[in-house]
Order: structure tokens, then C-alpha cells, then sequence
């Protein structure tokens, strides 16, 4: 299950809310059920993982978004995908979730449609199915395999995630990445398929904003957050670690540099803290080419993830090298365009000048980050600042939220 909201940042709502029980410790919870279930179906009777992802071709044939999608509404229950709330040819309704979820879907459909050639997730014009409300004050929004699915929030730290579009785009994209690449959700792979998911969302968001690179924010995530908590976003492309510092969240621990790659258990191993670093290798890359950022280093990133030469387990390296294939195959007169492109991934520190795997090896930092059953620590290695953060005692996978017995479902905020 790909989620927008990684399990540290919940865990540090938890731990910070006198609130009890908050419902991020449900949030939590239920990811990790969907987490474990998605596991299963993916899991043959050999114990060894079933192919679940095929490489597909997109279909040049335009359809309407409109007759391919449907939102359906979970009204605060668990239960997916819910009761179709809008569909092709229906007004707008009086609720917002729904209608947010609508109009964004259309324009990541569009963006794939238009720009790529790509009709739905699956490339061959696929219906796509959206639930909003889900569960009680649900603090994630997720793509499960084979749907989105969006909560309302908890209304003290997140607003409700159908309302910043590029939450769509995001887990839109995830669904491509497993149609065509399959990055497996952890460690390099899964940093990857985050940061994919990101650089599509941002693509989307500028397109829709008629943005160029140069003058885009590039935040993921803004409006996630409700008004009174210090946050730009939940993720910055252009400066990775600098979307939050607040006392509820906690400061943002995402990394933009090889030399600050963090080394965890956590987070499927840092998917969303690693993910910083192939970010800012794309909004270098479009903003170092100029203009739009889906006229150039767009095409570039989606050759790459759909041109056979990402798979599964490719790390950032083998990303980089099939990025600047891309741009070599699909601008073979312009050598200039491949070269941005080398420099960009040298900045973080992922290829050296020559388009190789930089070395020597980068220092990992050995750390989980931000999680609820720690014991703080002065400093963070490898840095000079005083600020303490937490670390996991458990280090035998993700961390789950403090043990309580939960007394059931509560009553949700309404819509």
C-alpha cells in the first residue's frame, strides 16, 4: 500500500495530541492491516512474490475522463469501495471531498492523457475508482492496488486530503509506476516509487497553474496541513527537509543529497525521507532546462519509468543512467539535454561527471527517524546542529503506534 503520509510523521501526531485516542493511532493501524493484506494477494502459494505488474502500451485513442471515473463515498466507514457519489454526466454536489476528488482526477487523467499519451492508470483507458470519507477522521490517503482511497483528516493537524490536488496525482501516479516499472516499496526502489509519484504530482499541480519551473514552489502537499501549523507543505522538491518544523510534526527530515542518505528500518527504509534526493535531481533537472517542466525533463522521467529499463529493484543509480538514456533517445540532436540531465543527478551526488555511479560509497546514516517509543538523543550524526530527535527501540520493522486498547470506531466529523 502506497500512502502520502509516512507511518514517523503519524506516529509524531500521535505521541504530540492530548487528544485519546487520536485518530492517527487507527490511521496506523489500518495501514498496516492494508499494508499486510496487499502483501497476501501479492504473495503465490510458494511463499514467493506473484508477478502482479506488467509493462503495458499506452492507447493513442482519446476517452473522456469523465465516462472512466467514478467517486464513490466510504461515508466514514472502512469498508471500500462505497456508494458512488458522482459519476459521468452528474452535477456537483454539495460536498466538497467529492467534488475536489472529481475535478482532480480529471486533471492527472488529462496530464497523462495529453502530455503522454497515456489513457487511465493501466494505459489502455481503464475505469478509475476514488472513495473519499473514508474511515473516522482517517489521516492518509493511499493508492491500494487498485484503487484511491482519501481521508477526511483529523481536522487538528490534517485538513482533509482530497483538498490539495496533488495528493491525487501523487497516488494517481502510483498506479502507473505499478503498471509499468513495479518499483518495489522499499529501501532505493521505494524512494523511487515516491519520488516518482512527486515529480508527476508537481508536474501536475505547475500544468494546471501554467507554471514554469523556474517559477514554481515545488511543494507537495500544500493546504495538507490546517491553518496554524508551521508547514509550507508536506514535502519541498526543491529544498528536501524544509517543508515543516513545527512542535506537533516535528522538523522534516526528508534528505536531498546522497551524502545525508539515511539508513532505516523505518519507513520501509526511508522511502519518504530518501525520496528528497531523486526529487531534487528532477526540479534541477527542469529547472536548469527551462520553461515547462512537462515539455522537457517530464517526457524524460516517464520514458525512463515506462521504457523497460526500470524494474523492480533499480536503485537511484540505474534510475539516473535510464533518465539520461531517455533524454539521449528521445533529443538524439541536442546532447545538451542528456548533459543536464548527468549534472542534475550529480548534484545530489547519485552520478559523477562521467554519468557513472559516484563514489566512494556515501556514509549512510544509521538512523530511524521521528518515531513515538524512543529516547531521545543530542544531534543528529553527521551534523552540527543541537537539536535532539528520537529513535526507534525496535528496530525489527516499522514502528506501530503506543499500545492501547482502542474502544472502537468514533464517531466521525461529518462532511
Amino acid at each position: 500500500m502506497c500512502s502520502i503520509i509516512p507511518s514517523y510523521l503519524l506516529q509524531r501526531v500521535v505521541e504530540t495530541s492530548d487528544r485519546s485516542p487520536h485518530p492517527g493511532e487507527r490511521t496506523l493501524l489500518l495501514d498496516e492491516q492494508l499494508r499486510e493484506s496487499r502483501s497476501r494477494r501479492r504473495t503465490g502459494k510458494t511463499g514467493t512474490k506473484a508477478r502482479t505488474t506488467s509493462r503495458t502500451k499506452s492507447s493513442t485513442e482519446p476517452k473522456s475522463p469523465d465516462a472512466q471515473r467514478t467517486i464513490d463515498d466510504a461515508a466514514n466507514s472502512e469498508t471500500l469501495p462505497g456508494k458512488a457519489a458522482r459519476k459521468a454526466g452528474d452535477p456537483a454536489t454539495e460536498d466538497p471531498a467529492v467534488d475536489e476528488a472529481w475535478k482532480s482526477s480529471a486533471q492527472i487523467w488529462d496530464l497523462y492523457a495529453e502530455v503522454f499519451e497515456r489513457q487511465s492508470v493501466d494505459g489502455h483507458g481503464s475505469g478509475v475508482t476514488v472513495t473519499v470519507h473514508y474511515g473516522n477522521d482517517y489521516d492518509n490517503a493511499f493508492w491500494d492496488g487498485k484503487q484511491l482511497v482519501f481521508g477526511d483528516g483529523d481536522g487538528e493537524v490534517f485538513e482533509r486530503f482530497t483538498k490539495p490536488m496533488d495528493v491525487m496525482a501523487h497516488e494517481f501516479t502510483h498506479g502507473v509506476t505499478q503498471d509499468t516499472a513495479g518499483l518495489s516499496y522499499d529501501g532505493q526502489s521505494g524512494a523511487l516509487n515516491e519520488s516518482v509519484s512527486d515529480v508527476f504530482a508537481a508536474i501536475c499541480t505547475q500544468r494546471v497553474k501554467k507554471q514554469t519551473a523556474a517559477k514554481a514552489d515545488w511543494l507537495i502537499g500544500k493546504g495538507i496541513f490546517v491553518e496554524g501549523i508551521k508547514a509550507k507543505g508536506l514535502r519541498s522538491m526543491k529544498d528536501p527537509g524544509s517543508a515543516y518544523d513545527d512542535p506537533r510534526l516535528g522538523k522534516d527530515p526528508q534528505v536531498g543529497s546522497m551524502s545525508d542518505y539515511v539508513q532505516t528500518t523505518d519507513d520501509n527504509g526511508g522511502v519518504h525521507i530518501n525520496s528528497g534526493i531523486p526529487n531534487k535531481a528532477f526540479q534541477l533537472a527542469a529547472t536548469k532546462l527551462g520553461g515547462h517542466s512537462w515539455e522537457q525533463a517530464g517526457p524524460i522521467w516517464y520514458q525512463a519509468l515506462t521504457g523497460g529499463e526500470v524494474t523492480a529493484h533499480t536503485d537511484f543509480a540505474g534510475f539516473a543512467k535510464a533518465t539520461v538514456n531517455a533524454a539521449t533517445k528521445l533529443y538524439p540532436d541536442e546532447p545538451k539535454i542528456a548533459a543536464t540531465i548527468t549534472a542534475a543527478w550529480t548534484e545530489v551526488g547519485v552520478l559523477d561527471k562521467g554519468g557513472d555511479k559516484a563514489g566512494p560509497p556515501v556514509r549512510h546514516r544509521s538512523r530511524p527517524v521521528a518515531i513515538a517509543r524512543g529516547s531521545e538523543i543530542a544531534g543528529r550524526p553527521g551534523t552540527e546542529t543541537g537539536e535532539s530527535i528520537k529513535i526507534v527501540l525496535d528496530s525489527a520493522g516499522p514502528a506501530r503506534p503506543r499500545a492501547r486498547k482502542h474502544p472502537g470506531p468514533a464517531a466521525g466529523r461529518g462532511r
